[in-house]
C-alpha cells in the first residue's frame, strides 16, 4: 500500500459514464474525466511554522469532489488512480 506525505490524500476516482443520458455510447476520447472519488489513504497533515501538524479533513473511505484537473494521476498495481492535495479537495460527499 502507499502511504501519502504531507496533505496528499490518495484517491480511487469514480467509474466514468460511458454512456449519454440518450444511451449513446462514447468513446474515451469524448467521456469527461471525474472528478470524484473515494480516498483510500490519507497523508499525516501539513507542517506548521510551529512544527505541528495540521491533519487533513478527510478519512479513509469518504467519497470527496475534487478541482477537474486536480491532483496527480499514478497507476499503482495497475489501478490509476489520483494523489490530491487536501487543498484541491472541494467537498465531501454523505
Amino acid at each position: 500500500m502507499v502511504k501519502p506525505l504531507g496533505n496528499r490524500v490518495l484517491v480511487r476516482p469514480s467509474a466514468e459514464e460511458e454512456k449519454t443520458a440518450g444511451g449513446i455510447i462514447l468513446p474515451d476520447a469524448a467521456q469527461k474525466k471525474p472528478h470524484e472519488g473515494t480516498v483510500i489513504a490519507v497523508g499525516p497533515g501539513k507542517v506548521l511554522d510551529d512544527g505541528s501538524r495540521m491533519p487533513v479533513c478527510v478519512k479513509v473511505d469518504d467519497v470527496v469532489v475534487y478541482t477537474l484537473y486536480g491532483g496527480t494521476e499514478v497507476k499503482i498495481d495497475g489501478e490509476e488512480l489520483v494523489l490530491v492535495e487536501d487543498s484541491q479537495l472541494l467537498a465531501v460527499r454523505e
